[in-house]
Formats: C-alpha cells, sequence, structure tokens
C-alpha cells in the first residue's frame, strides 16, 4: 500500500554534503514515523534519525550537530541533510514509513548508497 522512492546517495568527499529524500505514497493511508536507517558491510542495521508526524525527532548521537532530519508540510517525504560527513558515515542509507491500522507495518524503501572517501 506505501511505496517509498529514495534518491540523493552518491561519492563525497570527507567534509562534504549530500542531501537524501525519501516520497511515501500511499493514497489515504495516514503515515505515522518516518526515518532513516543505515547499514554498513559487515555491520548491523543501525538508526541515523526519525521523526513523528507531529515532528519530535530521535537522532543517532554519532549524527547530532552534523545530520537533519525534516518532514514536508504534506507529511509524506523526508529528507536527510547530511554534513561534515564522514568515512563511517558510508553505508547503505534505508527510509522507513509506518502505517497503523488494524496492525503496525513498517515500510522500507530501496537504500541509497551513501560514499565517503578522498
Amino acid at each position: 500500500q506505501v511505496q517509498l522512492v529514495e534518491s540523493g546517495g552518491g561519492f563525497v568527499q570527507p567534509g562534504g554534503s549530500l542531501r537524501l529524500s525519501c516520497a511515501a505514497s500511499g493514497g489515504t493511508v495516514i503515515i505515522g514515523d518516518m526515518g532513516w536507517y543505515r547499514q554498513a558491510p559487515g555491520k548491523q542495521r543501525e538508526l541515523v534519525a526519525s521523526i513523528t508526524r507531529g515532528g519530535s525527532i530521535n537522532s543517532a548521537d554519532s549524527v547530532k550537530g552534523r545530520f537533519a532530519i525534516n518532514r514536508d508540510n504534506g507529511e509524506n517525504t523526508i529528507y536527510l541533510e547530511m554534513n561534515s560527513l564522514k568515512p563511517e558515515d558510508t553505508a547503505v542509507y534505508y527510509c522507513h514509513a509506518d502505517v497503523v491500522t488494524t496492525d503496525f507495518l513498517r515500510y522500507w524503501g530501496q537504500g541509497t548508497q551513501v560514499t565517503v572517501s578522498s
């Protein structure tokens, strides 16, 4: 019922910036929390940042002060502004969108690669 389209990944030098976007389409479905996870090869998937419909934000300590998550006025698109990128930020970034009807459902985007290297 919900499809997520991610964009904005790419290659960047340390200290550079990227902006990821994730657009959710779900018709009349009400989308709750949305956010970003990332996973590097050989590592566990970890939360980067999440945002509720009301705009409450939770983010990982490792990205605080460098990354910012925001949500558009229609609350169906989120963005991740990434600044001061470090090599350890290299990972596949996955967007998620949560829906609660009769049960909880979490939808995932296809992932977008972010590579930080000199």
